[in-house]
């Protein structure tokens, strides 16, 4: 995994803008720390910071294909492609020689040989840029489920890209500048695909290739999901989801470096780090090991809430019991409440992010948990995703969500509001943005893009739609956390649930048949009930956990007091009385979760304006 940038302008001669190009890339440190290249030609230039996971030596980047000493096509690449031995023996066979063992010179000897059409080859998580130094044109790729993000930012003669928006913010052509829009989007919680919050910046779609040439920017979509008729039964559909699962963990097992699964006693990272232990016992590669967060007095005094029922380090060391055979060396990280309040820590999600989130301590949980498993580990695989996949999420079975007109992860959470951040709006800028409305209408948009199966209705054809809006929108906000909160310490997370070929092949499957035993998950759970023991198999969906700490809120209530005795920079869109109001309220656990995730939103914020030098034009 690593971090990539670049600049394509056919008005100037790049040459002399390498100090540009280099704090772009310098931008991606936390992405790659082990490695740094520049490639600069008159009208086409990349910066890639690398984290190397396969061929240590071999795989440095920018990476050049010549012929007869010239250029063909330069490459920066983030990612991991799987099925690159295969292809790489194919290409072999067509003529091309390699001068490297890694995944990279796979991927562009795949450009020279198949084109534009050649991602359709690709079975991974990738997102990068080619330049075709024969045409002066820019190719930026990215994997059909957007795991690796992507961003691009039109310029007058050409485009900026990278990994993340600091590559392109530290150019000087792009400025942190927000608009309406942007706002919408930032407050919204839907995740529309190609919406950067920035003004003029954009995300590459998932499945998506962008290309950049002296007449502009094109786009082509080289996947998406499509409807087929499903004709397994029962028992063949769990036959296939295991076999899928058996080569997929296989298959992202392979690494140069050490390698670990995250665990959450849940029936999804159980499932992966059950069947990453067999592969590694079978194949005689030593023992895995694994890791999960906890909270001081997490447990001992856990309070079941709307969204978790039980703390998950129970399941997590039952899991390790059963798999005692296999050799599994687990480790709970524990954390306190001054671990995620400390500043520093605080500082470092919100640059991971470049925009405010406002879901605090489990954006903070999550990066120090990466960063505890980077001392030990490079590459995590995690179980991510599964509940999109798979139907998982207890909305997937309330009839009230599921029918209630709009995104049922908002519907689950009491209706339009979602984002904390919108408690705490001036009135003004609240009725101008409109957020109900901007929500209903990205809704019909992502309605009106749903394969639909000829002859399928009711219950089948709405679950379909419910299936669509999580794989294309609601996934993309969890990749999308997990990857920069992983990429912010280093560390290479890999998440077996995204394949697209179980992707699809879920997908198809009717509703009855993913709940065919009364439950959720059930394909999942019956694909794998001989791994797992049956506390995890009968466990409930619980989410990521948040903190319970009364300790933790009455810090945030003590931050949010300083910020307000000073000069707040978000004044002008927050109306600071609500705030002021909410510190007034009493501390109890009827008011923790309002209270905290407003206040979450409003500190998360003001940061971001203050540290961003955001200007948001309205």
């Amino acid at each position: 995994m690593c971090g990539i940038t670049g600049w394509v302008d056919y008005g100037r001669d790049l040459r002399e803008s390498r100090n540009t190009l280099h704090d772009m890339t310098e931008q991606m440190a936390c992405r790659g720390p082990d490695d740094e290249g520049m490639w600069i030609s008159p009208h086409g230039a990349v910066g890639h910071r690398r984290l190397a996971i396969i061929d240590l030596e071999g795989g440095r980047q920018p990476m050049t294909a010549e012929e007869d000493e010239e250029v063909q096509a330069v490459l920066t690449y983030s990612g991991e492609v799987y099925n690159f031995l295969e292809l790489r023996a194919e290409l072999a066979a067509k003529g091309h020689r390699f001068r490297t063992r890694s995944d990279t010179e796979v991927v562009l000897r795949a450009y020279l040989e198949w084109g534009i059409g050649f991602p359709t080859r690709l079975n991974g998580m990738y997102a990068f840029g080619i330049w075709d130094a024969r045409t002066e044109e820019l190719l930026l790729v990215r994997d059909r489920l957007g795991i690796k993000p992507l961003y691009y930012y039109p310029t007058p003669d050409g485009v900026l890209f990278g990994s993340e928006p600091k590559a392109i913010l530290a150019n000087p052509l792009c400025r942190p500048v927000v608009d309406a829009e942007g706002l919408r989007e930032l407050l919204s919680f839907v995740k529309t695909p190609e919406c950067a919050i920035y003004q003029g910046m954009y995300e590459v779609r998932p499945g998506s290739v962008v290309v950049v040439n002296r007449h502009g920017v094109a786009k082509e979509r080289y996947w998406q999901l499509e409807s087929h008729e499903h004709t397994d039964d029962v028992h063949a559909t769990v036959r296939t989801v295991r076999g899928l699962l058996d080569d997929i963990v296989e298959r992202q097992l392979i690494s140069d470096v050490p390698l670990c699964t995250l665990l959450s006693g849940g029936l999804d990272s159980s499932a992966v780090t059950a069947l990453a232990a067999r592969a590694l016992h079978e194949h005689g590669q030593g023992k895995l090991r694994s890791f999960s967060v906890d909270f001081v007095g997490y447990t001992e005094h856990f309070s079941p809430d709307e969204m978790r029922d039980t703390p998950d380090t129970p399941y997590v060391h039952d899991l390790v019991r059963h798999l005692k055979s296999l050799g599994v060396e687990h480790t709970d990280i524990v954390l306190d409440s001054g671990d995620l309040m400390d500043p520093v820590v605080r500082s470092a999600v919100l640059r991971a992010r470049d925009m405010p989130t406002g879901i605090g301590d489990m954006d903070t949980s999550l990066y120090l948990l990466f960063k505890a498993i980077r001392a030990h580990s490079t590459v995590a695989l995690s179980g991510e995703s599964a509940d999109e996949v798979f139907g998982g999420y207890k909305w997937f079975h309330d009839p009230e969500a599921v029918n209630s007109g709009t995104f049922p992860w908002l519907a689950a959470q009491g209706g339009q509001r979602f984002t904390a951040l919108e408690e705490v709006l001036n009135e003004d800028l609240a009725r101008k943005l409109d957020i109900p409305g901007y929500r209903a209408a990205r809704y019909r948009q992502a309605l009106d893009e749903v394969p639909r199966l000829p002859g399928e209705t009711g219950l089948e054809a709405r679950m379909r739609e419910i299936s669509y809006l999580h794989l294309t929108r609601f996934v993309q906000i969890l990749l999308d956390r997990k990857d920069r909160m992983s990429m912010a310490v280093g560390l290479e997370v890999r998440v077996p649930f995204c394949d697209h070929r179980l992707v699809e092949y879920v997908f198809n499957a009717p509703w009855a048949l993913k709940t065919f035993d009364g439950r959720e998950k059930s394909l999942l759970r019956a694909a794998v009930t001989d791994l797992l023991p049956r506390s995890v198999l009968e466990r409930r969906k619980s989410p990521y956990p948040s903190t319970q700490d009364p300790a933790y809120e009455k810090a945030l209530r003590e931050r949010a007091a300083r910020v307000l005795s000073g000069h707040v920079a978000a004044e002008p869109l927050v109306d600071v009385a609500k705030v002021r109001a909410l510190l007034d309220l009493p501390q109890d656990s009827v008011s923790r979760h309002d209270v905290r995730a407003a206040l979450e939103g409003f500190l998360q914020f003001n940061a971001w304006l203050e540290r961003y030098r955001v200007r948001v034009s309205l």
